[in-house]
């Protein structure tokens, strides 16, 4: 009865925390049928949310990016097929199309030198979380992410997205990529041993935890390739038209 309750409760928190908020902008010019002509399968498409749970993790992130999915289509796919898997506080993991995040700045991080078999296991490991809705009966996780701007020193800020029972911290953070791509040995940010090698060997590296990874991680790996669709299909500079403008009011978007 208890554990009902708590269901029920932290189900109505998640659904209050997922609301959007008004006043979001979008800043990218590309149209979203280039960004889908860009992706590869194994690409993750960072997001820049507007709901309550994205502003609070940007906030403790210090981050552009809220949100992660993981692209397991093929090349050239249209932007309205089902070929992102995400995992949200209120659906668990699931597929959704790019078509849905249209009206949201994005940003496209690709691993590098994957094999086809290494794509192939990355993207069947994640198909089989299809499905997997996350526990929200510890209602403390989601409470604390109502407080959008807590006064929280830069040094915690991280470790509040990992503290609790962990359960539905996992919907919000990036769990379910980082630990498909830890399942196949691709870094993300990946520490160092403390002892000094030989020189010229290569260094013992240790995986953090798949738990303790957010979105913005991916962007900051140095193992994740930033690509722009605007600059893969051959931008020139020289070919834009500007406008004159004589104050700040022409500009769209002031």
């Amino acid at each position: 009865m208890f554990n009902s309750l708590k269901r029920i409760i932290g189900e109505r928190l998640a659904a209050f925390l997922s609301k959007d908020l008004p006043g979001y902008q979008r800043l990218d010019t590309i149209g979203i049928a280039d960004v889908a002509s860009t992706l590869e399968k194994g690409d993750i498409v960072l997001v820049d949310g507007n709901t309550r749970i994205s502003t609070a993790i940007k906030y403790l992130t210090q981050s552009t990016w809220s949100h992660a999915c993981l692209y397991i289509g093929e090349s050239g796919e249209d932007s309205s097929q089902l070929n992102l898997i995400e995992a949200d506080l209120k659906n668990g993991v699931h597929l959704i199309n790019l078509d849905h995040y249209a009206n949201f700045n994005l940003r496209i991080c690709r691993p590098v030198n994957l094999s086809a078999e290494e794509s192939g296991q990355l993207v069947e490991f994640a198909k089989k979380r299809l499905g997997h809705l996350y526990d929200l009966k510890n209602v403390v996780d989601l409470i604390r992410y109502v407080i959008q701007k807590p006064a929280v020193p830069n040094r915690y800020r991280r470790s509040l997205l990992s503290l609790g029972s962990g359960e539905p911290t996992k919907a919000i953070c990036s769990t379910l990529i980082a630990e498909a791509f830890q399942s196949i040995n691709y870094p993300i940010l990946p520490r160092r041993d403390r002892e000094k090698g030989e020189e010229g060997e290569v260094p013992l590296l240790y995986k953090p935890h798949f738990t303790h990874f957010t979105p913005r991680d991916f962007d900051l790996s140095p193992y994740f390739r930033i690509v722009k669709p605007t600059i893969e299909n051959g931008f020139d500079h020289h070919s834009l038209l500007w406008k004159s403008i004589k104050s700040e009011d022409e500009v769209p978007g002031f």
